[in-house]
């Protein structure tokens, strides 16, 4: 299940890239590049959104464990 960076950053993800194929339409490189870079910050976000859930999934076995 995702957290809320992970689905945080897929939308950036998404809108950075439309915003790319915006600028690519209208040949406006300054929408072009706000969208890698809005993409890129949301490749950032989920990276650390299932870093993040990882962990946590990490700490739940480690306490289930212990529970046996």
């Amino acid at each position: 299940m995702w957290n809320k960076d992970e689905a945080k950053g897929k939308v950036e993800e998404i809108k950075g890239k439309a915003k790319q194929a915006a600028g690519d339409m209208t040949d406006d490189e300054k929408l072009q590049a706000e969208g890698e870079a809005q993409e890129v910050a949301g490749k950032v976000q989920g990276g650390f959104g299932t870093a993040k859930r990882k962990v946590g999934e990490a700490i739940e076995d480690i306490g289930e464990s212990i529970k046996r």
